[in-house]
């Protein structure tokens, strides 16, 4: 069980690579406890947004996680997961690597099993610990990044796009932690192309395509005039912008790179953020 998870608060948030715009004034917030989704077209800043809160791009205006007492853990789950499908890595092994701070060589033989046990057990994977990650579907692997995201338990859990390969086990499994984690207090920005179940899940939902069209509970602003207004409504182009096309270049290889840890220092595990680098307070 959690202690209550944060209030964040973006107020007049800008970002700007090269010569374009991805973000113009954003101001929203995303209520303790709540699960809030962000829908909006390819390229209209969610991923972006996502990176300014997790302290991975510069902006402007203030960005702000209010939590209720002491900072708790900040889990994180990208979009798909990069490696090298050849590696002799099994379940197990990625979950120990992501999930446990201490060197290999220090850890006793079955130091945090049990937390492994159990999440891998809550994403319906504890019978394919021992399966290599490369061989496992796409699917698979993304509820294995969501097992990862429970260690330690979370009090905010930033989602980008965790549904993109999941099948219908991984979506049923999905939508149970969902429920667990509302439950229990956490608060979850979750951003989603998958409308219906935004509007089956989210408490609330804000459509973000370079600045928030609009925001409120689903049932009221996920109306078709709304939506073709949100995805008709197209970020400006290189050729408007009028960049080098070594800014295009740069601008797309920033905004779909997986998020990284400031400094270039180690990778955090993936699921979570240490209190040391969380950065985006202000």
């Amino acid at each position: 069980m959690t202690a209550g998870g944060p209030r964040i608060r973006f107020d007049g948030v800008g970002l700007t690579l090269g010569r374009t715009e991805i973000l113009r004034d954003v101001r929203l917030s995303v209520e303790a406890g709540s699960v809030h989704a962000l829908v909006g077209p390819n390229g209209g800043g969610k991923s972006s947004l996502v990176k300014a809160l997790l302290g991975q791009m510069p902006h402007r205006g203030r960005l702000a996680i209010d939590w209720p007492g002491a900072p708790g853990t900040v889990g994180y789950v990208p979009q798909s997961l990069e490696f090298d499908r050849g590696l002799p890595m099994s379940v197990e092994d990625f979950m120990r690597a992501t999930t446990q701070r201490r060197p290999a060589f220090l850890r006793r033989p079955r130091e945090g099993m049990a937390d492994i046990d159990a999440a891998l057990d809550r994403v319906g994977m504890a019978d394919k610990r021992l399966r290599r990650m490369g061989a496992l579907s796409g699917g698979e692997r993304q509820r294995v990044l969501l097992a990862q995201s429970l260690i330690p338990n979370p009090a905010l859990l930033v989602l980008d796009e965790p549904m993109a390969a999941l099948d219908e086990a991984g979506f049923a499994v999905f939508e149970h932690l969902l429920r667990d984690w509302r439950r229990d207090g956490v608060t979850v920005l979750w951003v989603e192309h998958d409308l219906e179940a935004v509007g089956r899940l989210a408490d609330r939902v804000s459509g973000l395509n370079r600045s928030v069209l609009f925001d409120g509970a689903p049932r009221e602003v996920l109306a078709p005039e709304r939506l073709l207004a949100l995805f008709s409504a197209r970020p400006r182009t290189a050729a408007q912008e009028n960049r080098e096309p070594a800014d295009a270049a740069a601008l797309e290889a920033a905004v779909s790179a997986p998020a990284r840890p400031p400094d270039g220092g180690a990778h955090p595990p993936l699921g979570r953020m240490s209190r040391s680098d969380r950065r985006v307070v202000q």
